[in-house]
């Protein structure tokens, strides 16, 4: 949602400028795919940088629009999104139905034994291959990430696309219509949010419950994490941002909301440089802790990244005005050296 409204921002503050705003967003994001890219192959092939850079493409189509015009069109791309994932997800089954039939020929019930593996045995050789590679060198991790950018990223792209779309839509209209402005007033902000949960929150949870009864069996929890749950993130995703909304407005001036929003500033360098310190706490390359500390103790080390975030951001924007990869995103975007320091 927050890409969707950057864009607008951008090009209606090149185009006050003077500037072409389209042809600004155009070498914006061409740079952008340039960082994903590099993050993708150096670093976490999980990359989202690369994604918004495509998609965002594609919504310079719909600046233009009004509102509800956009909502409109944000819906219809979530529902291409489900329906992609939904008729993926139910391909699956008639793999499944046809691998344990009887009789069923070798090459399906061994394709289907090998694409489930993973996903139910600990101890299949994807896994031990994939945690081999991750525990050795940096080239090894490269040459692995390359492969699997020339033969999955673009398949992957087509399951992330329309959803990826459909939110940077959302978030043009609720900049258009002031939500995201913090022009709301207050009680709005929280009613949205309370209405947005009671609609998304006990579906997911009984979602999140039937899937634990069943002891996560594979498919089902495939199939729900890719399609069932989708309809349900929808009005999540914006009661989450209605309540962040709600805080800021309500406790604006609180030493916890200026961190958060000092961090949010430096959106693009904190996101690569958690990326960095992680690789370089898992990786072979770095301290090799890769599939070595039990699932149990990871959410300690996302609040260990939450708590360096705030720290460092803070004191980075007391001298300086913008983050580094900001500054060196703007920079390229606009071919020269940017101002970084703040002009006090």
């Amino acid at each position: 949602m927050l890409f969707g409204a950057s864009m607008l921002l951008l090009i209606d503050r090149e185009e006050l400028a003077g500037r072409n705003g389209r042809r600004a967003q155009l070498l914006r994001t061409g740079w952008l795919f340039v960082f994903g890219l590099a993050h993708y192959l150096l670093l976490w092939s999980g990359d989202i940088l690369m994604n918004y850079a495509l998609v965002g493409l594609g919504a310079m189509l719909f600046i233009r629009r009004e509102p509800l015009s956009l909502l409109k069109w944000a819906f219809l791309c979530f529902f291409t999104h489900f329906l992609i994932c939904a008729t993926f997800v139910l391909s699956l089954y008639g793999w499944a139905h046809a691998a344990m039939a009887p009789g069923a020929p070798i090459h399906i019930r061994e394709g289907f034994d090998q694409f489930a593996g993973p996903f139910i045995n600990p101890n299949d050789p994807a896994i031990r291959q994939e945690i081999a590679t991750y525990r050795s060198s940096f080239g090894t991790i490269l040459a692995h990430h390359f492969h699997m950018y020339t033969r999955n990223w673009w398949w992957t792209f087509l399951f992330t696309a329309f959803d990826t779309l459909g939110f940077m839509l959302m978030g043009m209209a609720m900049l258009k219509g002031r939500f995201l402005t913090g022009r709301w007033q207050e009680g709005q902000y929280w009613r949205t949010a309370r209405h947005c949960f009671l609609i998304g929150m006990p579906p997911m949870t009984a979602l999140a419950a039937w899937l634990a009864l069943r002891d996560f069996p594979a498919l089902p929890t495939l199939g729900t994490a890719l399609a069932w749950s989708f309809p349900f993130r929808i009005p999540l995703a914006v009661g989450w941002a209605a309540l962040i909304l709600w805080l800021f407005s309500r406790y604006e001036n609180h030493r916890l909301m200026t961190a958060i929003a000092r961090t949010g500033r430096l959106a693009l360098s904190n996101y690569l440089g958690t990326s960095l310190i992680m690789c370089a706490v898992f990786y072979g390359w770095g301290l090799g802790l890769f599939a070595q500390i039990r699932p149990a103790e990871l959410p300690m080390l996302v609040f260990c990244a939450w708590l360096v975030m705030l720290v460092w951001s803070t004191a980075w924007l007391s001298r300086f005005a913008i983050g580094p990869m900001e500054w060196l995103w703007r920079s390229l975007a606009r071919r020269r050296p940017q101002r970084i320091r703040n002009s006090s």
